[in-house]
């Protein structure tokens, strides 16, 4: 993949920076979500980084958004650690979420100040909150498996066993990652979340690895796809021969892909009694957020609904 810079914006212009942004459905919806919001003359552009790129990389694109007086700002997915860790110095903000767990997937400006939020932990929140049941840990006792460790793994995490949640929270965290030093890093931040945290955090450099920690969660649990692998790469954390825990949920954070661990679940949901969900309302809460900050406006909750037809629809259309 050759990266390139984008030429210099002629209209107010928001950022995608990712790895294949032209394959997702964002670069259709924005126009559509634009005119509702009454964004006039806005665009959306990609840039395609390769995943872990160089570090001047990340800050060539920084400096860009930064210096180009109608480049908006961006939304970031795949590298916001490492664009995070290479850039932070760049940043005249940066909000506590993103201080915090070490990672940013908003870019935005603020009166001539680049400013950076972790917006997963709301867009995480939101999304987990439109699909798993009030009180479904409290009644259940069910744990929480996480494969990846990266950013949204972080936030999903950070929500889940947030203090505020007292008794309704799961019983125990699983995380496994295929390198150790993100798994280092998130075993360090979760303790600063929640002390009381019962965790276990595994190097899993084998998709066997993570079938071997499926087979010891509970029933009426969750399980999360956070990898990344289905999206960006094809294939799935886990193999053929993983067994699901009975009455779970099961998250894969992609919508588009070959999406093959959401395949494996679904194989297995009638038999294991499983509801399968895949990143698509994760996808547009993660958007409406970055949005709104870019551009300063609020997105009520009408708005939102507004925006969640609109989406719905074109889905449909395929």
């Amino acid at each position: 993949m050759g990266f390139r810079l984008p030429e210099k914006a002629t209209q107010p212009t928001m950022y995608f920076i990712g790895v294949t942004t032209s394959q997702s459905s964002i670069m259709k919806l924005f126009p559509l979500w634009a005119q509702e919001l009454g964004l006039k003359d806005a665009v959306l552009k990609g840039i395609d980084i390769e995943i872990h790129a160089p570090r001047e990389v990340y800050r060539e694109v920084v400096s860009f958004i930064k210096e180009d007086p109608l480049s908006l700002g961006a939304l970031v997915t795949t590298h916001k650690i490492d664009l995070y860790e290479a850039a932070r110095d760049l940043f005249d903000y940066l909000d506590p979420y993103a201080q915090l767990f070490g990672e940013l997937s908003s870019i935005s400006k603020n009166n001539g100040r680049l400013e950076g939020h972790a917006k997963d932990p709301i867009s995480s929140g939101l999304a987990m909150e439109a699909f798993i049941p009030p009180n479904f840990w409290k009644e259940h006792g069910g744990e929480v498996f996480i494969m990846g460790a990266g950013g949204s793994a972080r936030a999903i995490a950070a929500y889940l066993f947030d203090p505020k949640k007292k008794d309704n929270m799961p019983t125990k965290l699983y995380v496994t990652n295929r390198s150790t030093p993100r798994l280092e890093a998130m075993k360090e931040l979760m303790p600063k979340i929640n002390p009381n945290i019962d965790a276990e955090y595994i190097h899993a450099p084998t998709p066997e690895v993570n079938d071997a920690v499926l087979a010891r969660v509970k029933p009426y649990s969750l399980i999360v796809n956070a990898t990344g692998l289905g999206k960006d790469r094809p294939g799935s954390p886990l193999t053929d021969a993983c067994v699901f825990p009975m009455h779970s949920l099961v998250w894969e954070l992609n919508y588009r892909g070959d999406l093959k661990f959401m395949h494996q679940a679904l194989a297995q949901a009638r038999e294991r009694h499983l509801h399968v969900e895949d990143g698509w309302i994760y996808f547009i809460h993660g958007w409406t957020q970055v949005i709104a900050q870019v551009f300063h406006i609020d997105i009520d909750a009408e708005r939102f609904a507004r925006i969640e037809q609109i989406s719905h629809e074109f889905r449909k259309r395929g």
